[in-house]
């Protein structure tokens, strides 16, 4: 019963890293907008709404437990391309790489959680007649 709370506490706030960063991004698009440009990231308004409506459906899909496999691979996923795009701390010197590192090491530190995650959930098959439902209503296949 206590790993099983772990889990869903431990979804639920994975959930959340995910979902405000995906309201913030529609909030404040411009905030985005810079950061991405520093990085050389183009086109960077198409990725942002991508990036954006990945997190809100990734963020709701976690706390809600619909499709938790699927989405925590999918965000791993996201997470090593941000990582790479966004966090590129070899691309910088003093104060920004060493803020940089930081931040690729804490998603790593997501990604991390995003695998077990992915490991202790169940096995589903995608269908459109069960696609809404949570995964623990849907039979494993």
């Amino acid at each position: 019963m206590a790993q099983s709370r772990s889990i869903l506490l431990g979804r639920f706030l994975l959930g959340l890293y995910f979902l405000l960063p995906g309201i913030a991004k529609f909030a404040d698009p411009s905030l985005h907008l810079e950061m991405m440009d520093a990085h050389g990231v183009a086109p960077a308004l198409w990725l942002l709404w991508i990036a954006g409506a990945a997190n809100l459906v990734a963020g709701v899909s976690l706390i809600t437990g619909r499709h938790v496999r699927l989405v925590a691979y999918g965000c791993i996923l996201y997470i090593l391309l941000v990582n790479l795009m966004l966090h590129d701390f070899w691309n910088f010197e003093g104060a920004t790489a060493e803020r940089e590192l930081q931040n690729f090491v804490k998603n790593l530190g997501i990604l991390a959680g995003l695998l077990v995650l992915a490991g202790s959930s169940p096995k589903r098959r995608l269908a459109l007649q069960t696609w809404w439902q949570r995964d623990s209503r849907v039979a494993s296949g």
